[in-house]
């Protein structure tokens, strides 16, 4: 993966990261995550300040509030965040706006994170652990790019009421040309970064035979796409593009969709690498600033346990030291790290195939950690 745009990329000079380890697992594998950012930091003679704050459940066990106003503030003078996992069924009777939740999406509305990009690549070494055949997903290499600060997540009006003597739950699914248009020209930028001699490919997935929304998306997306000659577009409706996931998922390259849609889709694409614990996400901002996190959730279930997955927080990392900090060197040996140690064998529980032992966390970021030394 490289920078977008070479404008996107944060100075030298401006490097201070904030990092949010959440709840459940958050912390355990943030803590890998941060031992290998000290390990490059060392190794690459970066120039980072790293500040830790409260986030999510913790916070507002804490604080009362999920995005307390102390944290938000060193989120907004941060160049990049770094997000372990938040939430817990202890969290479900809070009231709503004050759900770890509401956090996430309060921080990314705030910060104006509108582009979630979240890979779905499969290391060769991990194809047994797909639940797809390996020839299905032998080479996989998605990217799909999510709109994060519309759609049905953000727009009004919402709410729960009294109608007709009935209670009644309502969302409104909005969309804008110009939110539109922003999403859809990353996408076009994304696949050219991606393929720079050529053969890029964009599917853009809507609803269109249903949804006004999905009309005016499919519009603009299609006039975007007369600045890119060089990149070829199609459009498919979301539940074909669902089907399409699991029947024939190299078939695509770049998706881009709406905010809804995208976490349905690339939670699916997840798994067809073997495991969700593989997979880091980035949140970029217009200027490239960026929310890091992996893909996967809180699992509270094996919290404090030793045997979560840290490798989609660690690429995490490397995604961040990439697109935001512009340090290719460091991020490349973070990439490089990984997957010498998936080549070596070494497996948390999750991506275990039968016979195979698995190591904790701690001993997983320590392999990366050797890998990085060797």
């Amino acid at each position: 993966m490289i920078p977008l745009h070479s404008d996107q990329v944060m100075s030298a000079a401006t490097r201070k990261i904030v990092v949010l380890p959440g709840d459940g697992i958050g912390p355990e594998i943030i803590a890998e995550g941060r031992r290998v950012l000290d390990a490059v930091v060392d190794s690459h003679g970066l120039d980072l300040t790293v500040e830790e704050h409260v986030f999510g459940g913790a916070a507002y066990d804490a604080h009362g509030s999920p995005l307390p106003e102390m944290t938000l503030d060193a989120c907004r003078a941060a160049d990049a965040l770094l997000l372990g996992a938040i939430g817990g069924p202890q969290y479900d009777k809070a009231p709503r706006e004050l759900r770890p939740e509401r956090g996430l999406l309060g921080l990314r509305s705030e910060l104006g994170l509108f582009a979630n990009l979240r890979p779905a690549m499969l290391y060769p070494e991990l194809s047994a652990a797909s639940s797809l055949k390996p020839d299905l997903v032998a080479g996989l290499d998605i990217m799909i790019l999510r709109e994060l600060t519309g759609g049905i997540y953000f727009g009004g009006p919402r709410g729960i009421e009294v109608r007709n003597g009935v209670r009644t739950g309502f969302n409104t699914m909005v969309y804008d040309e110009n939110e539109i248009q922003r999403i859809a020209v990353r996408g076009f930028e994304l696949c050219r970064a991606r393929h720079p001699d050529g053969g890029a490919r964009l599917c853009s997935v809507d609803k269109a035979n249903v949804l006004e929304v999905s009309e005016l998306w499919r519009e603009v997306v299609t006039a975007v796409a007369t600045d890119y000659p060089d990149v070829e577009l199609s459009h498919m409706y979301v539940d074909n593009a669902a089907m399409q996931l699991v029947r024939a998922p190299k078939q695509f390259d770049v998706i881009v969709t709406g905010n809804l849609f995208g976490d349905l889709l690339s939670d699916a694409a997840a798994m067809l690498t073997g495991s969700i614990g593989m997979l880091p996400s980035a949140s970029l901002d217009k200027a490239g600033k960026g929310l890091y996190e992996p893909v996967h959730g809180s699992a509270p279930d094996i919290a404090g346990q030793g045997i979560a997955n840290p490798l989609a927080t660690i690429l995490s990392v490397a995604m961040m030291l990439r697109y935001t900090l512009g340090e290719t060197g460091a991020a490349d040996a973070i990439e490089a790290a990984v997957s010498q140690v998936i080549s070596a064998g070494v497996r948390t529980a999750d991506i275990t195939t039968p016979g195979e032992s698995s190591v904790s966390t701690h001993d997983m970021g320590q392999a990366v950690l050797d890998a990085l030394n060797s």
